[in-house]
């Protein structure tokens, strides 16, 4: 515990717990969409046991530094260029999220209301957590190899997971509720997923393309509909008066 007493060890907790908060944007959302899929009373539990999950795994694989550090090493080529555990994780992980994405949006694009309510009622609560599972793994992966970069006590990565999820948890009630809301705004977190997906299979084949554009280009875009949903709120006071 002499990190404590650390000003290096706070200053490393701090950056860590904020870069935490960012890399785990894509999980809320992620996380929202499939608990909105669940009937409205089994929700807010969804939601609590897949961050819980991701808090979890994050925390297993922070104990397997190891196997961590091994999933970097190169296990075969193909065409020359080496792919190592991790660019599979990251390509398999993409691959299902473009997926899951261009259905879920194939889905509101086609009108198919009936059929999304017959999926309500459909589909069961650990089907959900299944799904929370496996991209939980895809999204904490570089979130734990950024994590043994920044700090070298495994106290500081542990404490600072926890409170990201913390936040999350937090966060994620408000996020769902408000994708709910505005149909307009789901639209733009399914596009978001699949931008996300495209990133992950791209950073698989050994194309990094810095999650720095990509937050920036989701930042802009949420910007742009908060504009969109001022203006129409704007216009229907106007109409009504």
């Amino acid at each position: 515990m002499d990190w404590i007493s650390s000003p290096e060890s706070w200053i490393a907790l701090v950056t860590l717990t904020l870069l935490e908060m960012v890399l785990g944007i894509d999980n809320i959302v992620f996380v929202s969409i499939l608990a909105g899929k669940l009937p409205a009373a089994r929700q807010a539990r969804a939601r609590t046991v897949g961050l819980a999950l991701a808090m979890l795994t994050r925390i297993l694989l922070l104990l397997s530094l190891t196997w961590i550090m091994r999933l970097t090493s190169p296990l075969f080529a193909v065409a020359g260029h080496p792919f190592s555990g991790r660019d599979l994780i990251l390509l398999l992980g993409g691959v299902f999220l473009i997926w899951k994405s261009v259905h879920e949006i194939h889905q509101r694009l086609e009108g198919e209301v009936a059929a999304e309510v017959r999926v309500r009622e459909a589909i069961s609560f650990g089907q959900v957590l299944v799904q929370i599972a496996l991209l939980d793994v895809v999204f904490s992966l570089d979130s734990v190899i950024t994590a043994v970069g920044m700090a070298n006590q495994i106290q500081i990565m542990i404490l600072a997971i926890l409170i990201s999820v913390a936040f999350m948890l937090v966060a994620a009630a408000y996020i769902s509720a408000f994708v709910e809301r505005h149909p307009t705004v789901k639209m733009l977190a399914l596009s978001f997923l699949l931008l996300i997906g495209v990133n992950l299979v791209a950073d698989g084949l050994g194309q990094h393309i810095s999650k720095g554009y990509i937050y920036f280009a989701m930042g802009f875009s949420v910007m742009v509909e908060m504009l969109n949903l001022r203006h129409r709120r704007i216009q229907k006071t106007v109409q009504a008066s």
